[in-house]
């Protein structure tokens, strides 16, 4: 289980993780999602051990992260600006990737060439971007890690190849109990393979839970009434977001679903009451609304 407790990062006097509280359970597909400027990438580099973090803790089973070589031997990572040697080819980068983690596995290397039929000749610093992303998931994956943290994993691949790596990754989820921490701006394919979503602002992480329970404690309903007029609504109710269209109300709300409709049933005595899921985005907007983070109607 990888943690960070009240973890603090300055940087020129920047707070760029301010207190920040984490857990990504063992097993789990954990998404990091958060606004530009959030702390997502500083968090990520105190999880590898590149960061020290100020103040606070980032263990790995209860272990500390930073200069324990330990602990990073169980991790392997995928950053966003992945780094290679600029005269290393495929071949190069794997022999340094065995030599520097001891999980390596030639046969799942060798395994690996039929999923990226990339030439392993050929110098990395030639390749597309594409390409380069193939061959980092190739090499990683290889490194057989216990836990594997992404950033931006599958940006520069075409729709086939995601899914590809997906579907390696989820297997190795499912066959290893593999551990996958992804930080990502494409919540629509997070939503696909998440179970576990983290929402960061502001150095803060604002919320954590599972996928399941997140989408179950936040509400979209469609609702109209027998009157033009929009009835008193029950105080209780936590509302994100509130819109109209003709006799049609849209509320956004957050609480338990199948309480939120008794009681909307029972006080406002509605002819068309309808709850719709959430996507993973919808939550995003909502929630970072009600961080000061709304989408503003700006005139120009």
């Amino acid at each position: 289980m990888l943690e960070a407790n009240n973890v603090v990062k300055t940087f020129d006097g920047f707070r760029a993780l301010d207190g920040a509280n984490m857990t990504v359970p063992r097993g789990a597909v954990y998404g990091l999602v958060g606004p530009n400027g959030a702390g997502k990438s500083t968090i990520i580099r105190h999880f590898t051990g590149v960061y020290r973090p100020d103040s606070g803790q980032v263990t790995l089973d209860g272990q500390p992260v930073y200069e324990n070589p330990a602990a990073k031997s169980r991790m392997a990572v995928i950053p966003d600006d992945w780094y290679y040697f600029p005269q290393a080819n495929i071949r190069d980068m794997a022999r340094l990737y065995a030599g520097t983690h001891p999980f390596f596995s030639w046969d799942r290397y060798h395994k690996l060439r039929e999923a990226f039929p990339l030439p392993e000749k050929q110098l990395l610093r030639r390749m597309s971007k594409g390409m380069q992303k193939q061959a980092a998931f190739w090499l990683t994956m290889s490194c057989m890690p216990e836990v594997l943290i992404l950033d931006e994993p599958v940006d520069g691949l075409d729709p086939v190849m995601r899914r590809q790596v997906w579907s390696l990754l989820l297997g190795d989820v499912e066959e290893r109990g593999l551990t996958v921490l992804v930080s990502s701006h494409n919540l629509r394919e997070l939503e696909d393979v998440c179970d576990h979503v983290g929402i960061m602002n502001k150095g803060k992480v604002l919320l954590e839970r599972s996928l399941s329970d997140l989408q179950d404690n936040t509400v979209k309903l469609q609702v109209a009434y027998e009157t033009a007029e929009e009835p008193r609504l029950p105080a209780e109710l936590q509302i994100l977001h509130r819109s109209v269209l003709g006799r049609v109300y849209t509320y956004i709300l957050r609480g338990n679903r199948e309480e939120i409709c008794r009681r909307m049933r029972e006080l406002t005595h509605p002819i068309l009451l309808e709850a719709i899921p959430l996507t993973l985005e919808e939550i995003f907007i909502y929630e970072m609304g009600g961080a000061d983070y709304a989408v503003r109607d700006i005139i120009l």
